[in-house]
């Protein structure tokens, strides 16, 4: 039975009262946060729908206005304890005042909070009249410098001298590259090569192509830019739309053949990057940021691009972010095609190649997140926005002033008592109902009302649901004018 059909009969038969007669599976959570950034949870909405999160504009926070930095871009950020740390592409132009493909670098800046960040004179590489750069890797034969992407592998047993891990290169314009190149650091400054071999010859390697761990799978992993037709070893030369592939490592040695990421029953679109990362407070959930490509729209007219400063190259393209979850495997969910982060009314933004966001996403104070987007590029004005989210916040569950029902897919947990991130109005409301599998109620909260980053369940009639640990169990939230971004069981 497919799961179309599943959710008709489901609906049809809670319309008479009851749950559900149909197996279900049952999911293990144990005590893992889980976001309503997709459907995995869910058996039945009622007067709920998931809302696409809205990521605030904070600072400008670089501006890319050293020589080495012209079409600065392709950002990264880490948090490393109590330090953050960004990497980006610098370059600089031609004498025909184009990108010089042959001087890409890697720069590096940091902060204590991810909000006020510093390039530091750093002296590894200089750059012509200037010795005192924040440049970390100067131009090299295989462009490390186009698409450096660093990942912090901070997991017990792995060698210190090799705790921060990247791949990087790419070939010549519209050629298929020589591969991608392996580098490791100890502390994220000073890189050597790991391996004089490369990657995924003969691929298309343009752009990002992103270096992670994947916590669920217990393997590396690399979501690298591919085309629809094409760029691979069999088929060169590559035509169509820009997507993603994933190959995966045990050992960062040894990787898969790459296999391209499906999208669910969604149209194809140019994604330029993909910025795919386990989320910092729910590893085992993959959150992508794609930089969406529309190549052959137009805003502005060509005339009115020149004018505000747009090469003629870009005049033609608008771009945008949007938001991609994984759950493992070769699978993106697209629950939400709309924008993430729209261009906005600044004209400039009007153009392709705008709005890039940055691969990771970080925590920068009590309730908030960040993510940084590339603007301006690749412009004298070009800089690097903070954006900022509520913490859990990419999407919720959310219902409107008439109340409204969500029921989850029966599953286990572990632990006495269940935290919530939510918000309500002053008139909204939050209510939660712990179910067996068939709908008797086991336990039901008291009212919640107010706006809380984690706020612990009070229930009616006992101090806690541990004695239902381990046990399939549902849970049916009750939200008015409310919003539900996340819960947890936990001690």
């Amino acid at each position: 039975m497919n799961n179309h059909y599943r959710a008709l009969l489901s609906s049809a038969l809670m319309a008479g009262g009851l749950v559900t007669a149909l197996p279900a599976v049952t999911l293990d959570l144990a005590d893992r946060r889980e976001l309503f950034v997709d459907h995995h949870l869910i058996e039945q909405l009622d007067g709920v729908r998931l809302a696409l999160g809205t990521p605030q504009p904070g600072e400008e926070v670089l501006r890319f206005d050293r020589p080495w930095e012209y079409a600065a871009g392709f950002v990264t950020v880490i948090k490393d304890g109590p330090k953050y740390r960004m990497y980006y592409r610098g370059g600089r132009k031609s004498p025909d005042g184009v990108f010089d493909v042959k001087g890409e670098v890697v720069c590096y800046a940091e902060s204590d909070d991810g909000i006020n960040w510093m390039k530091p004179a750093l002296r590894l590489h200089g750059f012509p009249g200037h010795a005192a750069t924040n440049i970390i890797i100067g131009p090299t034969e295989h462009r490390i410098g186009h698409n450096f992407s660093p990942y912090l592998d901070d997991r017990p047993g792995v060698p210190p001298d090799e705790r921060y891990k990247a791949v990087a290169g790419k070939g010549p314009t519209g050629e298929a590259s020589p591969g991608l190149f392996r580098c490791v650091s100890a502390d994220g400054i000073h890189w050597r090569p790991y391996s004089p071999e490369p990657i995924f010859a003969g691929y298309a390697l343009d752009s990002l192509n992103v270096l992670t761990w994947l916590p669920d799978e217990q393997c590396y992993a690399i979501y690298l830019r591919t085309w629809s037709e094409g760029g691979t070893p069999e088929q060169p030369k590559f035509k169509g739309i820009r997507t993603i592939s994933r190959s995966t490592s045990k050992d960062f040695i040894n990787w898969t053949k790459p296999e391209p990421m499906s999208f669910g029953d969604t149209p194809l679109e140019h994604l330029y990057t993909n910025n795919t990362q386990p989320y910092f407070r729910a590893p085992h959930l993959l959150v992508a940021l794609p930089f969406r490509l529309w190549p052959d729209r137009r805003a502005l007219t060509p005339e009115h691009l020149a004018g505000l400063g747009v090469p003629p190259n870009h005049a033609r393209g608008l771009s945008d972010a949007v938001l991609m979850t994984s759950r493992g495997g070769p699978h993106y969910d697209r629950t939400f095609m709309e924008s993430f982060v729209r261009p906005g009314m600044d004209p400039i933004k009007w153009h392709a190649r705008e709005t890039q966001p940055s691969n990771g996403v970080v925590p920068t104070g009590s309730g908030e997140m960040s993510f940084y987007v590339v603007n301006h590029y690749p412009m004298p004005t070009q800089h690097l926005t903070r954006m900022v989210l509520r913490t859990d916040g990419f999407a919720s569950a959310r219902a409107g002033y008439a109340p409204g029902t969500l029921l989850t897919k029966p599953f286990r947990f572990r632990g006495a008592r269940l935290e919530l991130n939510f918000a309500t109005s002053a008139a909204g409301e939050v209510k939660v109902e712990l179910l067996d599998p068939d709908g008797a109620i086991l336990a039901t909260s008291a009212v919640l009302i107010g706006d809380e980053i984690a706020r612990w369940v009070d229930w009616t009639e006992r101090a806690g649901v541990g004695e239902f640990a381990g046990r399939p169990v549902r849970l049916r939230f009750t939200l008015k004018d409310a919003d539900l971004y996340s819960f947890r069981f936990a001690d």
